[in-house]
């Protein structure tokens, strides 16, 4: 598959700039798509620019053999017409591309928000999802993005499709995860429900960039579905330990109950829907359901089927995040 031509969406963003790097890495030839032109610009050169947003798809032609489709809007909160632009009908623009073009195969990037609920899960598989899930917008859209391109599958308008599902990213520059931690660290402290003995799954972006590549080639082309983490999930408490202190700050949690916390969150978001502008609450049920719970994801699938090896270690990716962190004050 080295040499093949490749469309990156999102190039411009966390996961895509690594994506796009990790294939000219491996000797893939790669068209950058993205609405920061200036970053474009430091990732390929002036024939490889994609400038604009996903609809601008829709006049494109390109000589791509394939596309990974990273671009998405991920955020806890948000209004559902946005989350439905950016995620569902930009997600029909890229199918739409996809047939005009002739690509061969298409890899979407999903999310295991899916998942999503408020109990404890261990070994959560790719068939365990609940389509009628509706915690938050943005789980809406990922749920129904998936079901536009299996349907385009279906009707022979993608002749190959795979989907990935990466938990947790974390790595230097990245834009949601650490930064939303570390900013609940410093303004009261992390809540801990259970001690913080829920075991969380999280991915360096550099793993989800490899699984991305090799769905290029392998997997279930049908329609295959494939959760990736680094396979090391861990409690709560160690993982913000870890990092704090390889920060050099003082670990600072508050104990929390769950029970209380949830009636709390699902007030605070009907509030918020109530105020002028929607404001993000300072806390969410979705949230709440990827902190305040055991969720692991079961990767074998992707271990057996796109021959998935985690190379960067969580250990490491911790340090290398610490390490930015402490270079920019």
């Amino acid at each position: 598959m080295s040499g093949a031509r490749v469309l990156v969406t999102g190039a411009t963003g966390f996961l895509g700039g690594h994506v796009v790097r990790d294939l000219q890495d491996h000797g893939f030839e790669v068209f950058a798509a993205g609405r920061n032109t200036a970053r474009l610009g430091e990732l390929v050169d002036d024939r490889h620019r994609v400038p604009g947003d996903l609809a601008s798809l829709r006049s494109r032609e390109l000589p791509v053999d394939a596309v990974i489709h990273c671009a998405a809007l991920s955020t806890p909160w948000g209004r559902w017409a946005d989350f439905r632009e950016a995620n569902v009908v930009g997600t029909a623009h890229v199918a739409d591309f996809a047939r005009r073009n002739g690509v061969r195969r298409v890899v979407h990037v999903s999310s295991p928000s899916v998942y999503a609920a408020a109990r404890d899960r261990v070994g959560i598989v790719e068939d365990d999802v609940d389509t009628g899930n509706r915690l938050n917008g943005y789980i809406r859209s990922k749920i129904a993005a998936e079901g536009l391109l299996q349907e385009a599958r279906r009707r022979g308008a993608l002749p190959e499709l795979v989907i990935v599902r990466p938990r947790g990213l974390i790595g230097v520059g990245d834009p949601s995860l650490v930064p939303r931690l570390l900013d609940v660290h410093a303004r009261i402290g992390v809540p801990l429900f259970g001690g913080g003995a829920n075991l969380i799954d999280i991915t360096a972006v550099q793993n989800v960039a490899a699984a991305l590549r090799l769905a290029l080639a392998a997997g279930d082309a049908d329609g295959g579905v494939y959760n990736i983490t680094n396979g090391e999930p861990r409690p709560l408490r160690d993982l913000l330990e870890r990092l704090l202190t390889l920060m050099g700050e003082q670990p600072r949690f508050r104990s929390a109950n769950r029970r209380v916390a949830w009636a709390a969150a699902a007030s605070l978001e009907a509030l918020c829907r109530a105020l002028p502008g929607s404001p993000e609450p300072p806390l969410t049920r979705y949230t709440l359901s990827t902190i305040a719970y055991t969720q692991t994801l079961d990767i074998s699938r992707a271990v057996r089927d796109l021959g998935y090896a985690p190379t960067v270690t969580l250990d490491d990716a911790l340090a290398a995040v610490a390490a930015d962190l402490r270079g920019h004050g």
